[in-house]
């Protein structure tokens, strides 16, 4: 029963939990990245040159007839786009804690002996 124990004590830390939802996430959001290129990028910015190639997607630009550097092309655009996304991302995470650090807490209310002692170094001063 031990092993058994430790296993469920390892499956369900929380790291492991936060990792498996990351990788969720993270296989949904490529999805997504890969529809905005395929979908919308292409046939916005991309159609007028694949036209001029007589092409109907990226993936079939080639050169020398067997190296299909469209695919490349098409892989490098997603990852700009994910990495400009997650820096956008952090960077609001960041401003946002900027915020939570940067309002400082009311000063505490100066207590009568610390008054005192102030008082008695002034006149030891003189």
């Amino acid at each position: 029963m031990g092993f058994v124990k430790d296993f469920k004590d390892f499956a369900v830390k929380g790291n492991v939990v936060d990792l498996a939802v990351a990788v969720v996430i993270g296989a949904a959001f490529g999805k997504i990245i890969t529809s905005l290129v395929a979908d919308i990028i292409t046939p916005l910015l991309l159609q007028p040159a694949l036209d001029a190639a007589n092409l109907k997607n990226i993936e079939d630009l080639t050169a020398f007839g067997t190296v299909k550097y469209g695919s490349f092309l098409s892989a490098v655009i997603s990852f700009i786009i994910i990495a400009f996304v997650l820096f956008l991302i952090i960077k609001g995470i960041t401003a946002m804690k900027k915020k939570e650090v940067a309002t400082p807490a009311a000063p505490e209310a100066i207590s009568k002996q610390e008054v005192l002692l102030t008082e008695i170094r002034d006149l030891l001063k003189r």
